[in-house]
């Protein structure tokens, strides 16, 4: 088994409730070992409402192609469509690290190719695991939150 992480967004309906959903679909499927905050996001790129996003670290045998199916399959179930256009969605379910592995090829970049210039998933990753290496950029995620210049809000949702 190998750590990978993962990470969760949703901006349409209820927000907590299908990351929670998310989150319910992933144990059958792989060993959680950790779970971030969940955070109030200002979105990037997107029209529509703020995201609520989290991250997580998980155990699995799966390959990251095979894991990319698997989270596949779990948004279509919530309902989310993939189109090439960026509108607001039940479930975003990103891989971002696999166990340090670099994957360029049409339909999976690791790591996730996005991930260093986004607050949204830096936070949640950094208080996850802030020494996580980032293979390509030579830095940790601790590093990469401190070298950001995105501004975009994200604040901690207390329960």
């Amino acid at each position: 088994m190998c750590s990978v992480y993962i990470g969760l967004g949703s901006n349409k309906k209820e927000r907590i409730r299908n990351i929670k959903e998310a989150l319910n679909h992933l144990k059958k499927k792989m060993e959680v070992k950790k779970v971030s905050s969940f955070y109030l996001t200002e979105p990037v790129g997107i029209k529509g409402g703020w995201f609520v996003n989290c991250a997580l670290e998980v155990r699995t045998d799966s390959d990251p192609k095979r894991l990319i199916k698997i989270l596949l399959e779990i948004e279509k179930r919530m309902g989310r469509i993939r189109t090439k256009k960026k509108i607001s969605r039940v479930i975003d379910l990103d891989l971002l690290f696999y166990k340090g592995k670099i994957i360029k090829e049409k339909d999976l970049t690791l790591p996730h190719p996005h991930l260093h210039k986004r607050r949204f998933i830096l936070i949640p990753l950094a208080e996850i695991n802030p020494e996580l290496y980032h293979p390509i950029l030579k830095k940790s995620v601790k590093e990469l939150l401190e070298s950001l210049t995105d501004e975009h809000r994200v604040e901690k949702i207390e329960f």
